[in-house]
């Protein structure tokens, strides 16, 4: 298990576009090394889904940023599952994962006052003995200072994939050819984004996972990180 910072407790930043793995990388890495597991895309789909089911509107901003404020949101991650998400007591996992929650949260994540009330929450969830978060810029903004950080692509046909087989799984009615026009459109938004665009940290390790395994992405991060 990679050793505690003296200053700070250490934090894996994995960032990388919509199916790219940082998601199951993460959760992977969390449980090997007993760190503590950020999935910040569910901090802006979560609140999107707070917004919505409270009857906010995405345009009001102070409303959002309100909202922000009290949301109060754990990942729980296992050996045996995948992450749970707990947002103010309720166990919201499934609700987040559909593509409408993406581009809900697409939508709310360019907004400079909305991030600017998340990014203190997300900072404090470095706690000991590490951290392992996973998004779109984790590296390059949230967690400049990470120790390791991985930057996760593909190419979106195969990110379309495997989006399509983890929400038929869960039993969702989904279109391939609608998930890619989707994922295409979401990396343009978010690479050309003014507010943190998506783009790799000069110092991070660049993995293309369409041709990898898990277990082989797993091992190359072990590397670098030990």
């Amino acid at each position: 298990m990679p050793e505690l910072s003296e200053k700070q407790p250490p934090v894996l930043a994995l960032d990388g576009p919509s199916g790219a793995g940082k998601g199951t990388i993460g959760q992977i890495c969390a449980v090997k090394f007993g760190w503590h597991y950020l999935d910040s895309g569910a901090i802006y789909r979560g609140l999107g889904w707070l917004a919505s089911n409270q009857g906010v509107s995405l345009d009001n901003v102070n409303s959002l940023v309100a909202l922000a404020d009290s949301m109060n949101l754990t990942c729980h991650v296992s050996e045996t599952d995948s992450a749970k998400i707990e947002i103010n007591g309720h166990m919201v996992t499934d609700e987040l994962r559909t593509d409408e929650a993406g581009q809900i949260a697409s939508r709310i994540a360019p907004i400079p006052e909305v991030r600017a009330a998340l990014l203190n929450m997300q900072r404090r969830c470095r706690v000991a003995p590490g951290l392992v978060a996973d998004g779109r810029d984790m590296g390059t903004i949230v967690f400049p200072d990470a120790p390791f950080k991985v930057f996760l692509t593909a190419s979106a046909e195969i990110r379309a994939q495997r989006r399509f087989d983890q929400l038929k799984a869960k039993g969702f009615d989904v279109n391939l050819a609608r998930l890619l026009e989707s994922i295409q459109a979401r990396d343009v938004r978010d690479s050309s984004r003014d507010a943190s665009p998506l783009k790799p940290a000069e110092d991070a390790l660049i993995l293309d996972t369409s041709e990898l395994t898990i277990d082989e992405v797993v091992t190359r991060i072990l590397a670098l990180v030990n």
